[in-house]
Order: C-alpha cells, then structure tokens, then sequence
C-alpha cells in the first residue's frame, strides 16, 4: 500500500464521495432518500451547514470518505464513511475516523453521534476503538437500515447516560 494522505473536501471530489457512498450502501442495503439527498447535495448539506468532508487519496487517487454533519454548535454526526472494497482492511477507515474527529474538536464539538447497523462488525469495532459508546437509538431517525446509535464526548465535556441509568463521564481522547 502506498502511502495515504488526507485532504479537505472539494468539488473535484464530489464524485468520489458519491461513488464510494453507493458502493458501499448498495453492497449492504438499498440507497434511501436522506442519501440520495445527501449524496447529490454535499455542499449544501454537509460543507455550508458547517461541516466538514474528508477525502483518503492513495497516489491521488480518493480511496475513502467520510463526513461530519453540524447538528448545532457542540453536537455533530460522523455520517458516509466509506472505503473502496479494493483497499478495505488497510486501516483506512482509521485514519479516516481519527482525522474526521480531529476536525470536529477544530470545530468545537462537544460531541459526536452516528448511526450504523448492528450487520456491519467491522465498522462497529472501528467506532469503538476510536471511543464512541452505543447510546439509545431514537425511533424516528433518517435511516430505515440504522438500528444503533453510537456517541463520543470530546474533551470530556459533555456526558452521556444510556437507557436512564445514572449519568456517567466517558473516557475519550483529548483532540
């Protein structure tokens, strides 16, 4: 594997981010309408709102991806991190995942949701070893396909408590 870099959104990669996203999807689920939506509209979705997209060349080449959508001030959501089939296992979804939350904590998140599907184990175990904690799952979500709701507290200020047990600090990397 040659060497990864990782690089900001532009519109040269809106391509890459779509193609990756589908690929992805497609090959687990079916495309929905907030991805359609998504997909075709990254700028005035993700980048405008305040968001952030980032791009995993290899040789210039856009390898993975991912997004962090502004919910409000403190709260963002890691959303469309994908990798290409021919690259998955490389630790890719890694640096994706640490360079991702190193930007939410640029941006002043206090915390970051995502939503993913109990089906995909290695995703799960990423999300884990990058900190995030499983957290109630709101029935009225953006995605049919979404049956967990995972969460990391950045700089420890905020906290989190799961099915009303009592509140509780969780331990994350300080950005």
């Amino acid at each position: 594997m040659h060497m990864i870099s990782v690089v900001s959104y532009e519109a040269k990669y809106r391509s890459a981010f779509d193609c990756l996203n589908r690929s992805w999807i497609e090959k687990y689920f079916s495309i929905e309408p907030a991805d359609e939506y998504l997909l075709q509209n990254p700028e005035a979705t993700v980048i405008e709102p305040g968001g952030a997209i980032l791009i995993a060349l290899e040789d210039a080449t856009a390898v993975g991806v991912v997004g962090l959508r502004k919910i409000n001030d403190t709260e963002y959501e890691l959303i469309k991190m994908a990798v290409s089939d021919a690259h998955q296992g490389k630790g890719i979804g890694a640096i994706l995942g640490k360079a991702i939350l190193e930007e939410a904590a640029k941006l002043g998140a206090e915390k970051v949701v995502l939503y993913s599907n109990t089906g995909l184990l290695p995703a799960l175990s990423l999300y884990r070893k990058l900190g995030f904690v499983e957290v109630p799952l709101e029935p009225d979500n953006d995605y049919i396909r979404s049956d967990i709701k995972m969460e990391l507290l950045i700089n420890n200020s905020a906290r989190s408590s799961r099915n009303g047990d009592n509140q509780r600090q969780e331990q994350n990397a300080v950005f």
